[in-house]
């Protein structure tokens, strides 16, 4: 899995003023837990675009006054109105310990459905996925290449080799169906032939 570096500074103080000084100055309030200790701490919101506002999932490499902790991001919250972060939690891994992550679904190939007028749907477009830190999957492909009209490709048909995917086995990741022009096409091949 992909890594991201963050650099934060520990906060002395902790409370309501406090986090509202911070993000006043551009940073944001955070916390790691989840190892032996608890640290709250402050981080630069510009270095949290890269981990934030992407559909990719990351490691992160937390650095805090010179401690290194490695850990995923838990929790984020954001402001009503503007969407910027207000807080974020971060938990500590353990090289030991199973995490759950949503990792994205990628779609590979082409449909034949597709290429015969059906319409592509992506119900899912991440999964919950339990592993160890080292097995968790950067990305869940999924194929199209045999996927039909009127079919789909359900959690269950994932597949992973130490990890587990937690939705709902009978869950639809993506589906192929009939759409208006061919179901019309369909209807005036019927028409036709009477």
């Amino acid at each position: 899995m992909k890594s991201i570096a963050i650099s934060g500074s520990l906060r002395g103080n902790v409370g309501k003023r406090d986090a509202k000084e911070l993000r006043y100055e551009g940073k944001v309030p955070a916390v790691l837990y989840g190892g032996k200790e608890q640290y709250h701490f402050a981080v630069s919101a510009a270095d949290l675009k890269s981990l934030v506002y992407t559909p990719d999932v990351h490691f992160v490499d937390l650095d805090l006054d010179g401690k290194k902790f490695q850990a995923i991001v838990q929790e984020i919250q954001f402001h009503p109105l503007n969407d910027q972060i207000r807080h974020i939690d971060f938990l500590e891994l353990n090289d030991k310990k199973e995490v759950t992550m949503l990792i994205p679904v990628k779609l590979t190939g082409t449909s034949p459905g597709v290429r015969a007028g059906g319409k592509l749907i992506q119900k899912l477009r991440t999964l919950r996925v339990k592993s160890l830190p080292a097995n968790m999957p950067q990305v869940i492909e999924v194929s199209l290449n045999s996927l039909e009209v009127g079919k789909s490709v359900r959690v269950r048909e994932v597949k992973l080799d130490d990890a587990k995917v937690l939705n709902n086995s009978d869950d639809t990741i993506v589906s192929v169906v009939m759409s208006r022009a061919l179901r019309q096409a369909e209807q005036e091949a019927k028409a036709a032939a009477k």
